[in-house]
């Protein structure tokens, strides 16, 4: 009898997006902190993609991920910010504390897409470890946040306008519309 041929990949689309046991996302990384490659999971080939590359002195300042078995209002799996004390790299699971949610909105055109991006922090680090809520973020790092989103969709094209942050119960609701979604 012929065995079936293993899958070389597995498809971390399909994990769970939230520990019932003890509330801790698991976020899928996408692009690493430090990179100027933007990386997005490809569900119909199971594979990390290079999707664009940011111009020369633009990186991406932190772990950007998705949740799994979510849909966004963007029509893809709802992002996440991911503050970790050193880069992750594509593909790789990380377990971590949801904090809040910074709303925004994508503008390309007429049409106008909600893009939030949940803020997490990971399970295992030192460097975050106080932060408990979105509020304990210094209004700087908001600001620069918002800033690195604007600049980015302006390179995409595209306008992005922040629409304010919310706490980890907003964040939470969205995390269950999403899965609703999906």
């Amino acid at each position: 009898m012929a065995r079936k041929p293993a899958k070389s990949l597995a498809n971390p689309s399909l994990l769970k997006p939230v520990n019932r046991q003890d509330g801790l996302l698991q976020v899928i990384v996408e692009t690493p902190a430090g990179s100027r490659n933007k990386f997005a999971f490809d569900v119909k080939q199971n594979v990390f993609c290079l999707k664009s590359v940011l111009p020369a002195g633009m990186v991406f300042p932190y772990d950007f991920g998705f949740l799994p078995k979510t849909i966004a209002g963007d029509g893809d799996a709802i992002d996440v910010l991911l503050l970790m004390d050193e880069p992750a790299f594509p593909g790789v699971a990380v377990r971590a504390r949801l904090i809040g949610v910074i709303r925004g909105e994508q503008i390309d055109g007429k049409e106008r897409v909600r893009n939030d991006r949940l803020v997490a922090v990971a399970e295992a680090n030192h460097m975050y470890a106080n932060i408990k809520r979105i509020k304990d973020l210094p209004k700087k790092f908001l600001h620069e946040i918002e800033d690195f989103f604007v600049n980015y969709h302006n390179i995409e094209g595209k306008k992005y306008k922040l629409l304010g942050c919310k706490g980890a119960r907003a964040a939470m609701s969205l995390i269950k519309q999403a899965q609703r979604a999906a």
